[in-house]
């Protein structure tokens, strides 16, 4: 595995990706997998919709009440989606989204993560991002925030990351011996760098962020 590969030949860049990522000093793929993130989002705890609060971004399982109707309004269009879960009923909004028409089966469940609206009881969530239940691409789990140039989204170089975390997997040669290791109870360095992009518990990260700091 070469470490100096250049970033353009990992999966999900290609020409006018790399531009943006070598603005962020990114040129190798070792520059990537050490593109560490700067704070994280936990998208893994749900709440009730009558638990959220005005102004916060929570995660919430409910479930669909209607098909998304559309409103036309002057420079633009407004999808609607009504769920529901055990305490109380939503309402989800889009803007220009036309696809998500029929993306929603009435009773069926989904998670959705956004920014809270709870106006005089009556909750509304503004374009969100979401996954059917089962599923955990956007939700359900701790997502990393990275510092970005402009035209670089965090979906967009979370998916390259991804990739090049897969590519390098189990792959990557520790550098500090056993008894170093074992003294500091720290985690091989092929799981390190899964994990401190991608934590699946707070601990995780706290234990990759030790290693790396090494």
């Amino acid at each position: 595995m070469d470490l100096g590969k250049d970033v353009k030949y990992i999966k999900g860049v290609g020409p006018n990706r790399v531009l943006l990522l070598n603005k962020l000093n990114i040129f190798t793929l070792k520059d990537l997998i050490t593109y560490y993130p700067r704070d994280y989002e936990d998208r893994s705890k749900v709440k009730s919709l009558y638990e959220c609060v005005d102004g916060q971004e929570v995660t919430i399982e409910v479930i669909a009440c209607s098909r998304v109707s559309e409103v036309r309004l002057k420079n633009k269009t407004m999808q609607k989606l009504i769920v529901r879960d055990e305490t109380m009923s939503a309402v989800i909004t889009w803007f220009n989204q036309p696809y998500l028409k029929n993306k929603f089966e009435i009773g069926k469940k989904y998670r959705f993560f956004g920014k809270i609206s709870n106006k005089f009881g009556k909750v509304e969530i503004n374009s969100p991002v979401f996954d059917e239940i089962e599923n955990t691409k956007n939700t359900g789990k701790i997502v990393p925030i990275y510092p970005l140039t402009y035209n670089l989204s965090q979906n967009t170089l979370r998916k390259i990351m991804e990739n090049a975390i897969a590519e390098v997997k189990g792959n990557l040669e520790e550098t500090l011996p056993d008894y170093i290791l074992k003294e500091n109870n720290l985690i091989d360095i092929n799981k390190a760098t899964e994990m401190i992009h991608f934590p699946r518990k707070v601990r995780r990260f706290s234990n990759s962020k030790k290693k790396v700091s090494f």
